[in-house]
């Protein structure tokens, strides 16, 4: 696969390769032309790529040719790249934009925004080994490398599902606050976190109330990614009669998890005040109605003759943090964290400081 892979890109054609989490096989989807198509109502069936705004496109990459297997290993480089710690510029720069939200938070019916920034590195680490390194360490997680010549490369490995659904049976997840993993230490959450993933559980089961029946939520608990952990609430249910999928989509991105709360307010600010396109960076990605063929049987008694198939369509997508763009000689690393009236600016600039080590561990 990896000779396909590395082809495909020496002709400039879109591409993405991908695992689930825990899985340990990848799934490589080739698209046979340099066309961009884009997700115009999510009946739609392919590999979506999402960007943060929700007014943008969404990149639809189409299943043309399909492979699933191990990818060979690559051969490894001698490139050594020096990873420079932010600039003293960038630190005042992020503790600026954090005080403001805190203030606007405090002045204002806003709850919380999540407030990021962006930091370039200069390496041409292959991307195939930037891929199989983010699968190596980070085995829990959604890792991809993802490539169209008319949007760019991307790549990640994130904790956070947006939204799973298998027939008409959904789920999804309220993930925030965050904090270092350290062995056999059992996580004591503050006020400020346990707040901070409320807010967010209770935006997704107000969000989807009208849209679902059955809808369960279990308790918050501490959920491991990598060297970082977070708060975690899992969300379930099935979709109601007259609604589909495109509908819960909408309904859910973005979430206060990666914009803040109220939705609209929070995300006039980030777009206003961050002074940065976060293009794909918490947006979303991932297989849209796959049709899946599954046999049951009407009657055991008689199972010669009582089989029947249904096909069902599946969607699997997650949330585009822990990400990085690829350029020829620069990745560009996103790193962000929720603000509310609690927030120390200098506390979150240290959490945005060990959010960046996800990535730089592979660089």
């Amino acid at each position: 696969m990896l000779a396909e892979l590395s082809k495909h890109l020496q002709k400039e054609l879109p591409f993405v390769v991908y695992s689930a989490p825990e899985a340990t096989t990848v799934k490589v989807v080739l698209q046979h032309t340099d066309k961009l198509h884009t997700v115009e109502d999510f009946t739609e069936s392919g590999f979506i790529f999402a960007p943060f705004d929700n007014t943008k496109k969404i990149i639809l990459l189409s299943f043309d040719e399909v492979h699933i297997g191990e990818l060979e290993a690559v051969t490894s480089e001698n490139t050594v790249n020096a990873i420079l710690n932010p600039s003293a510029e960038a630190h005042t720069q992020h503790l600026e934009l954090v005080k403001k939200g805190i203030e606007t938070i405090q002045n204002s019916d806003i709850q919380k925004i999540v407030l990021s920034r962006k930091e370039e590195i200069n390496s041409t680490v292959n991307p195939f080994i930037l891929f199989e390194r983010l699968r190596e360490k980070y085995s829990t997680a959604f890792v991809y490398l993802w490539y169209h010549p008319k949007v760019g490369m991307w790549a990640g490995a994130t904790p956070e599902t947006l939204l799973k659904v298998n027939g008409n049976t959904l789920s999804t997840m309220s993930l925030a606050g965050t904090r270092k993993f350290q062995e056999n230490i059992e996580i004591n959450w503050n006020q400020k976190e346990i707040e901070e993933q409320q807010i967010v559980t209770d935006y997704i089961v107000d969000q989807l109330k009208n849209s679902t029946t059955n809808l369960s939520v279990s308790e918050a608990k501490t959920h491991q990614a990598g060297s970082l952990v977070h708060l975690c609430s899992l969300i379930s249910g099935r979709m109601a009669s007259h609604t589909n999928i495109g509908d819960i989509i909408t309904t859910l991105h973005p979430t206060p998890a990666i914009c803040g709360f109220p939705t609209e307010a929070a995300k006039a600010f980030i777009l206003q005040e961050e002074k940065y396109d976060r293009a794909f960076y918490t947006g979303y990605l991932g297989e849209l109605n796959l049709k899946e063929e599954t046999s049951r049987n009407r009657n055991r008694k008689n199972q010669e003759n009582s089989a029947y198939r249904t096909v069902r369509s599946r969607s699997e997508l997650y949330v585009n943090l822990r990400c990085m763009q690829l350029t020829h000689t620069k990745r560009i690393l996103y790193i962000g964290g929720g603000i509310t009236k609690d927030s120390d600016p200098e506390s979150e600039w240290q959490e945005t400081l060990a959010k960046s080590q996800i990535m730089k561990r592979v660089l």
